[in-house]
């Protein structure tokens, strides 16, 4: 497998976590109101889609810092 395939391969699994924490978080946001939950129990899933956004983050910047590295 080359550098770049390797480079498309992470950007895909980034994108796919982003986007699957963001769907996450609305369907969860859903049904915390359709079920009445409790706030503290929404501040829960608010604040695990908050993680997986920081590690969608954390991930866009090892991939960046890998293409700087591999730049030269």
């Amino acid at each position: 497998m080359s550098q770049d395939e390797d480079f498309q391969r992470q950007g895909r699994i980034v994108a796919l976590v982003v986007a699957g924490v963001g769907l996450a978080w609305v369907i969860v946001t859903g049904l915390g109101a359709a079920l009445d939950w409790s706030q503290r129990t929404r501040a829960f899933f608010d604040l695990a889609a908050l993680a997986g956004f920081g590690t969608g983050i954390w991930m866009i910047y090892g991939l960046w810092r890998m293409r700087q590295k591999n730049k030269d």
